[in-house]
């Protein structure tokens, strides 16, 4: 196991972020919204610009806990953690993390229905469904697949596409959710998931979908976005985290 080179790595909060990431890569596994040991969720250390945590290569979302997570610099250095991160995870996360600093959380998956959306000529996600309105005005689409992202200047282009935009729809691939914290991210993730769902169900219907009024969607994905008093993403993840201390309390260790 690499020696941590840094004293800041032992803080509580850089545990308390090991915790609810892992928290999050086995919910994500019991929801099927992973691939094999294929997928990635980081996270920049609390407290620092230069270094993230991700799952290691070879390793299931379903079997991560808290201590298996690594801590990566930028040059692809493991700083903390046993193993390496896989090729892609670090050409793609890497650099996302580094040409945005405001996505402190990047999580990038191939879960089933959101992919399955990146498949078809148009408009990935269609506002026609209420959980698709928290997503309204925050979406890009990458529409340049070119193979695997094996090389910075891949994942400097994943960024430049991604852009401004929360929720990154990548074609013939999957999705990469970024945003300022681990609870967020994870709020995003499920829930777009669950309206590409749906989505997918009303065509396979063969019916029209019929879309909400664009003033109705603006007003109702502002509404979404204010929220009030309520955490709602904080709420989201301290409740995975109720359920897995019940059936799976090993994530913590």
């Amino acid at each position: 196991m690499n020696t941590p080179r840094h004293n800041d790595l032992d803080r509580p909060e850089v545990w308390q972020a090991r915790v609810d990431l892992a928290a999050c890569f086995r919910t994500a596994a019991a929801l099927g919204m992973h691939e094999g040991v294929c997928n990635h969720l980081s996270f920049m250390v609390p407290g620092r610009d230069d270094m993230f945590l991700v799952n290691p290569d070879g390793w299931s979302f379903a079997e991560i806990t808290a201590s298996r997570l690594l801590i990566c610099d930028f040059e692809r250095h493991v700083i903390a953690g046993d193993g390496v991160p896989e090729d892609t995870a670090f050409y793609i996360h890497a650099r996302v993390h580094r040409r945005a600093p405001r996505a402190r959380a990047a999580f990038h998956t191939h879960m089933p229905n959101a992919t399955a959306l990146t498949m078809l000529d148009g408009p990935p996600l269609l506002f026609a469904g209420q959980s698709s309105l928290k997503f309204h005005g925050r979406i890009a689409v990458d529409d340049a697949y070119g193979g695997l992202a094996l090389d910075e200047a891949e994942g400097d282009r994943i960024a430049a596409t991604l852009g401004d935009a929360d929720i990154l729809f990548m074609r013939h691939h999957g999705v990469m959710v970024v945003g300022p914290s681990i609870a967020k991210a994870w709020d995003d993730l499920y829930y777009l998931e669950r309206a590409a769902e749906v989505q997918r169900l009303a065509e396979a219907t063969g019916r029209p979908v019929r879309p909400i009024p664009a003033e109705v969607a603006e007003r109702t994905a502002a509404q979404m976005r204010r929220g009030g008093d309520r955490d709602s993403s904080g709420l989201h993840l301290a409740s995975i985290k109720r359920q897995l201390d019940a059936t799976a309390p090993e994530y913590r260790q």
